[in-house]
């Protein structure tokens, strides 16, 4: 039999061939919050929708008088606060998955979660902009 040692990669155990592969404890968290998000987008989206048709003609002070609700005003942001949560949590995902190499994927990481940022701050300020005027 060949008296060489066994190579490194031979002899390292399960455990250290899956460190640096993944998360071992937020994998979970990131699941759940995609799931509670997806969730919570069911009823809002179907509202939104519903509403949007019923509104669909009538005049800006129409909509203006609508969005004015407190309980409209806070169920638009809940939409998109979910809405731009739960894409940043998907995109998060595909980055993840499918940029290869520490920097560039650190990169894309940090620049979708600033895009999204913004894009859901516009939206909550357009939705706080429909419901004060």
């Amino acid at each position: 039999m060949n008296d060489k040692a066994a190579s490194p990669a031979i002899m390292r155990s399960m455990l250290g061939r899956a460190r640096g592969l993944g998360s071992a404890k937020s994998g979970t968290g990131h699941w759940w919050a995609q799931r509670v998000t997806a969730f919570a987008l069911i009823p809002l989206v179907l509202w939104f929708v519903c509403s949007a048709i019923r509104l669909a003609g009538q005049p800006r002070a129409a909509v203006q008088h609508w969005a004015g609700s407190p309980v409209v005003a806070t169920l638009l942001a809940a939409l998109v606060i979910a809405t731009f949560h739960h894409m940043q949590l998907g995109l998060q995902v595909v980055i993840e998955d499918y940029v290869h190499g520490e920097k560039p994927r650190m990169f894309w990481l940090l620049a979708m979660k600033a895009v999204t940022a913004l894009f859901g701050l516009a939206g909550l300020i357009a939705v706080l902009k429909l419901a004060i005027s």
